[in-house]
């Protein structure tokens, strides 16, 4: 896609170098010609102009409406694999979640998300009980 957009700005730069040699072509041999005559290669310059960076605007249009349109379907494929995680996961792992959501810590990874507490986790609530 990008490279799509690349060709066509090649495309379009080469177009205004070449408009703008022929612009000085005329110029030059125009050097007698009255100020309408100029004016006139001016305005079709300036349409030429124009109508090169309207090709280009709506080219970059149809490209950012195609990006807009993976990333809307992405977008819903993520919302409904996060409604079936959610459904799948466990009160305790939503709470966990819940919390370090809360406290600004990273989210669980992806390997780590369907596994019950670590270990650790688990001593420490059986240690922290009273001592004899």
């Amino acid at each position: 896609m990008r490279e799509t957009v690349l060709r066509a700005h090649g495309r379009d730069e080469m177009a205004m170098k070449l408009l703008f040699w022929e612009l000085e072509q005329h110029l030059k041999s125009s050097s007698g010609a009255s100020v309408v005559a100029i004016d006139n290669k001016i305005e079709q310059a300036m349409d030429l102009v124009k109508s090169h960076l309207m090709y280009a605007v709506r080219e970059e249009v149809e490209v950012l409406k195609e990006q807009i349109k993976e990333l809307i379907e992405r977008n819903s494929q993520l919302e409904q694999e996060n409604n079936l995680l959610k459904n799948l996961a466990s009160p305790e792992q939503l709470a966990q979640f819940q919390a370090q959501v809360q406290s600004g810590g990273s989210p669980p990874s992806s390997t780590q998300g369907a596994q019950p507490p670590a270990p650790s986790a688990q001593l420490a609530a059986q240690n922290s009980g009273p001592s004899a």
